[in-house]
């Protein structure tokens, strides 16, 4: 018999068909205490130093681990690290200056100064396929599931996080100059950093004011 071809039971029926019963997933009384504890800090609260290349590997093969209908993968990242940051943020300056020739004086290194301040960024970029049958309303929301899964992911790595969508992520010329092409959309910029100072709780709202069950 060929080893590569499927065994069969006596039915006839495919081992490889047969259901498995689902693996048994016991609590995580470490990860409810993260999740329910876990808050963005402003970008001054993060500090270096930020992933080691390993712990950003794991930060984003977690982070892909998102909801993704039809196994599209209809988004991609870009990381901002060390000298790249500097660089990066002194383009952004020079096309400012270019699109805000009126802007004050002492703004001139502002995307410097911002992209600087974490020291690792991760561009979430929404890229939907739009020949797919998947509708591309569930592909925007995968970029979304990706931008939160890669928060969690690095509070579960011991950093902290800040999500943010500024003028580079909305202005199609600042966008060009990450590579971000046409059809697509930067869903956010995720600043990653330790934490330098903690963060009160803030207000969330009620789960009566947001939750409702239907009723036939």
């Amino acid at each position: 018999m060929n080893e590569n071809q499927p065994r069969h039971h006596g039915h006839g029926a495919p081992l490889a068909a047969a259901r498995l019963a689902p693996p048994a997933l016991p609590p995580s009384a470490e990860m409810v205490e993260r999740l329910s504890t876990r808050r963005s800090l402003p970008l001054r609260a993060l500090g270096a130093p930020g992933p080691t290349p390993d712990e950003l590997e794991t930060i984003l093969t977690l982070a892909i681990r998102t909801p993704d209908h039809g196994r599209l993968a209809p988004w991609r990242l870009i990381v901002i690290e060390g000298e790249a940051r500097s660089v990066l943020g002194e383009r952004l300056d020079a096309l400012y200056a270019v699109q805000n020739p009126d802007m004050a004086a002492g703004k001139g290194d502002m995307w410097r100064s911002y992209l600087l301040r974490a020291p690792v960024t991760v561009v979430v970029v929404s890229r939907p396929d739009r020949s797919s049958k998947v509708p591309e309303w569930n592909q925007i929301l995968s970029a979304g599931a990706l931008g939160m899964a890669l928060t969690v992911a690095a509070n579960a790595m011991g950093f902290v996080t800040q999500w943010l969508l500024k003028w580079p992520g909305r202005d199609p010329e600042a966008a060009a100059l990450l590579g971000v092409e046409a059809g697509e959309r930067i869903a956010g910029f995720i600043h990653i950093g330790r934490p330098l100072e903690g963060a009160p709780e803030r207000p969330r709202p009620a789960l009566e004011a947001v939750v409702s069950r239907w009723t036939p």
